[in-house]
This record gives structure tokens, sequence and C-alpha cells, in this order.
């Protein structure tokens, strides 16, 4: 078997719908889509539950109504929309829900409905989720020392600080850290995860100092497998997962197989809902008791002082929930470029976010500032035109593509031409073009296969296998997802292909520059472009005909 199709065969636990490759002509003349990036996959990944992603209608948990049937005008979410479009953030779906019902939603094309979206620290939530099931079976206590989790992994002095550690202080980042423990958690190769963190020096007496830390939430999830023998996706799968019916999720692992807790869950916008209900409704789900309404109390309030301003992220920490601030009992868990899951207990509503936002305060604001305002008890009127200026616009949802020039006087040369790459390390042999109407593709020829990536011309259009991106950003973990991708002509001789991970968060370009018989692939990924969380550090691929 080939390296590209043994690399198939394992993407294929991911989704079962993985297509087999065409040929070049074949790919463009059927419109049938490709595939950049596949490389093995490691193991990274923990199902939480089966790996159907397709669409399909059943997947929905709630009532579709309008936003006047449940006391919101229209206006109101066209606002929200217009806000969205406005901020120059770049939004990916939301869902309004109120009374159990959702009464306004939306995906911005290529991202929709049935992919999942990485939730970087919103999985927190649903880590906290799972203690609350341990502490309700009577595993364990919130007061349980964390040290007595762990008697393999202890450092040589235990002094009285680990020693006071409870799990409460890991649920409300008060470990006594200064400084966050994942990165030397994640650099100290010769030890467990566990062990790492267990040995971070401990500044502050645990509960006196609130530092978000994310090592603190895996050693949660450690503890439910000390206790359980399971990782967070299986413990949670009967108790939580399957009765909410969260399917086709998966979650990293560390080196050591356990899911990473604090970071790496990927479910769907409507699962995020799924969640802010289940603690709207006070750990109930269908009429049935799954959490107790003590335990949803204490993790939703604030337990303790937060960072120290009068921002969304000053306003208090509960178990993995912050405390909002436009007004008391607001609360959320969220994660990093814009993923919240919001629950308004006072109006008895759900806002399910994901995004990859550069200003997390800003996307926040844009919803404070629309909906909020427009919440009134009862019923609305309905409102024709407005109901059906909403449709249009979400018709229309779709980050805007990069448009230069949907050709070039050079398109006809380049075209079919293949280049022989330089020595790099990409494993790349070869790259070559095929551009026609509207759509392309670029060939690479690896030490893997051959990898395609199919784009359009000005266009979003969506490769429908599951692949890793093959240029990878260092120190980020890339995780397998289709790929959307759209090409302009910036000049004459620059063609950019920007790519979009459509069930991770981020975003990549390739920016292709041709001169007489040489090509420069410069790279330069989303977050790097868009923030100072980086410098695009990768090298160019260079090629010649």
């Amino acid at each position: 078997m080939s390296h590209q199709a043994s690399d198939i065969e394992k993407q294929k636990q991911f989704n079962p719908k993985i297509k087999t490759m065409t040929t070049r002509r074949e790919f463009l003349s059927k419109g049938s889509l490709s595939l950049l990036g596949l490389a093995a996959v490691p193991a990274l990944l923990n199902q939480c539950t089966s790996s159907d992603t397709g669409t399909n209608p059943d997947m929905f948990s709630f009532p579709r109504v309008s936003p006047e049937s449940q006391g919101i005008s229209s206006q109101a979410i066209i606002d929200f929309i217009k806000a969205a479009d406005n901020s120059k953030l770049e939004w990916h779906s939301f869902k309004i829900l109120r009374h159990g019902n959702i009464l306004a939603e939306g995906h911005w094309s290529p991202f929709k409905e049935e992919y999942k979206h990485t939730l970087y620290s919103l999985s927190k939530s649903f880590t906290s989720t799972a203690i609350g099931f341990a502490v309700k079976e009577g595993l364990i206590s919130v007061e349980d020392q964390v040290i007595s989790f762990f008697p393999n992994d202890l450092p040589v002095d235990v002094d009285d600080n680990l020693k006071s550690m409870k799990i409460k202080h890991l649920l409300t980042m008060n470990s006594g850290h200064e400084t966050d423990t994942m990165g030397s958690m994640r650099s100290n190769e010769d030890q467990s995860w566990v062990a790492s963190f267990l040995s971070h020096p401990l500044v502050f007496k645990p509960g006196t100092h609130f530092l978000y830390n994310t090592g603190a939430t895996y050693v949660l999830g450690a503890i439910i497998h000390s206790k359980t023998g399971q990782t967070l996706s299986e413990f949670l799968k009967a108790r939580f997962f399957d009765k909410l019916e969260i399917d086709g999720g998966d979650w990293e692992v560390s080196p050591q197989g356990l899911n990473t807790a604090g970071y790496g869950l990927r479910v769907k916008t409507e699962d995020i809902a799924k969640l802010g209900q289940f603690y709207l409704q006070n750990g109930t789900w269908k009429g049935e008791e799954l959490l107790t309404t003590e335990w949803v109390t204490e993790a939703t309030k604030k337990q303790t002082e937060s960072q120290e301003n009068d921002s969304d992220w000053g306003q208090g920490y509960g178990y993995q929930f912050w405390r909002c601030k436009p007004e008391p009992d607001f609360y959320r868990g969220d994660g990093a470029f814009g993923q919240y899951c919001i629950v308004i207990p006072q109006y008895d509503m759900t806002i399910a976010i994901t995004s990859e936002s550069w200003d997390m305060g800003k996307s926040m604001q844009v919803i404070w500032d629309t909906v909020l305002p427009a919440v009134k008890t009862g019923v609305l009127a309905e409102n024709e035109s407005l109901s059906k200026e909403l449709k249009v616009l979400y018709s229309k949802l779709a980050i805007e593509t990069p448009a230069w020039h949907g050709t070039s006087p050079i398109s006809s040369e380049v075209n079919e031409r293949t280049y022989m790459a330089e020595t790099n390390d990409y494993g790349v042999n070869s790259i070559t073009f095929d551009i026609a109407e509207g759509q392309g593709e670029i060939l690479f020829d690896t030490v893997d296969g051959k990898n395609k990536l199919l784009f359009g011309i000005e266009k979003w259009l969506t490769n429908d296998i599951y692949a890793l991106n093959n240029f990878p950003v260092a120190g980020r973990i890339h995780v397998p997802s289709l790929i959307a991708a759209t090409a302009t002509w910036v000049d004459d001789n620059t063609l950019q292909i920007n790519r979009k991970f459509v069930e991770s968060i981020h975003g990549d370009s390739l920016i292709c520059v041709f001169e007489d018989a040489k090509i420069t692939i410069e790279f330069n990924n989303s977050v790097s472009q868009n923030s100072d969380k980086g410098v695009e550090a990768r090298i160019p691929l260079r090629g010649l005909a």
C-alpha cells in the first residue's frame, strides 16, 4: 500500500465518508475535491462519540422559531449580524437560544452547520462538567488533596504548598503558581505532564492567588483518569455526550494518552449551545437530572477574584467558567480567538459563538450592544419584511475572499508547468499548477505521495478529505480538518492562495511568486498576519521549471 493510500485509511477514523483521489484532469473536469497536506495522523485525538459528521437533520436538538416568538425583534438580529460584519473580526458561527428554542443562527461560509470547531479553552468548561459528575457519584470531593491521586508522580520534596493544593484550587485557577505550567509540561519530554505540573514551583499558597493556568485543567482530567481509568472523553461519553447527543467530536491527547482537558476539544456549534442550555436548565436534560442544581450553582458562581480590571475577564471566576460584565449572574465558558458559550439566566438565554477574533472583548461587546437591549418579556408581533431581510442576511454570511485580479497574463505560461523544488524541510519534490476558469489546483509531489489542493478563484471551494497542514506552523498542534481555499492574483506575477481549516480555526496563505522559470512560495498564517501572537517564521519554498 502506498504512503498516500495508507494515510487515507488512517484519516477514516475521523470521518468514514472520506473519498479516494482522482487524477488531476478528472479532478478539474468533474469538480471533485482533493487534498493538501495529507500526512500520517498521529495518535493525538480521542473520539468523543461516533465519527459521522455529515449533514443530518436529526442532529438538531432545539426547535427553530422566529425571534419575535421569543420576545426579540428580528431587527436586533439584523443589527447583530451587521455589527459582526462591520467589526472586521472573523466570525464563524452563532446560535441564539431563548426558552430552549433557537431564534437565530448562522454560519459564515466556508464554515457549515455540520462541521466541528476547535474550542481552545472553552474545553475547560467540559472538563469542569466531568468533575461535577465525579463529585455527584462520590468518586471525588473538591476538598481532596491533588497529590493523593498521583503517588508515582510526586517530586522528591513535597512542600506545604503542594500538600495543601486541592481539587477546588485547580477548578478556580488558584493552584498557587506564578506562571502557567502548560509550557513547561509540554517541553519537559522526560517527565509526564502530571509530574511536570507537580514539580513546578508554587510561589503562593493555593487558594490565595488567581492565575489562569491551563496545566491545572489538565490535572483535573488526570484525576478523572486516576479514579476511573478513563480519559475525559470516555468518562463523559455515557454520562454527558450520549445524553445530549453530542456526536462526532474529538479531543487532543497528551503524550501519556490523556485528553489535554484545558484545550483541544472539537464539537459543533450546536453542541456548544447544548452545553449552555444544560447549565441553564441546572444540569437537567429532557427531564432527567444529570448534575445537581447545587453543583451548577457552585460551578458558575463567582468563586474567586480574577483579573484586576473591569473587563469581562475581571468579573470573577467559578469552576472553569468566567463571570460576565453586563449584569449579575451572566456567565460563560470561553476559548481563545472567540469561542463562547454564554448563559444568561435572567433572560433564559444561551448564546454560542465560534470565530477567529483578534479582539475577544470587542466580539462580546457586539453581542452586549445589539442583542441584550432587545430582549423583551412576552411575544412580539411578527414582521414579515424584517423576516425576509434577515433570511437574506443569513444566506449571504461569508468570510470575505481576497479579490484583486481574477486572472493574469502569465496564467497560461505557468499552467501545468512543473517546478522542481529546492531542498526543503517540507518533503516537497515538485510543484505543479492547473488553473481552469473559476478554479484551480496546486499539486505537491512529496515524499509521502501526490498532495493536492483545490481552490476557487475569488470564491471558497472546500476540499473533501481530512488533512493536516503540510506546512506546519512551529509550536502549533495541527489536527485533521477539511480545508477551504480561495485564490486571487495580487499582481501579474503573484498568486495568493488563502486556506481556511474549517474544522479547526486558523487560516494560512500561500503566496506564489513567479519569476521567469522560478517560483517562490512564501507563507503567512492568520495568527501572525492579524495579531502580535507570533511572527511568520516558515522558510519559503523555492523551485525551478
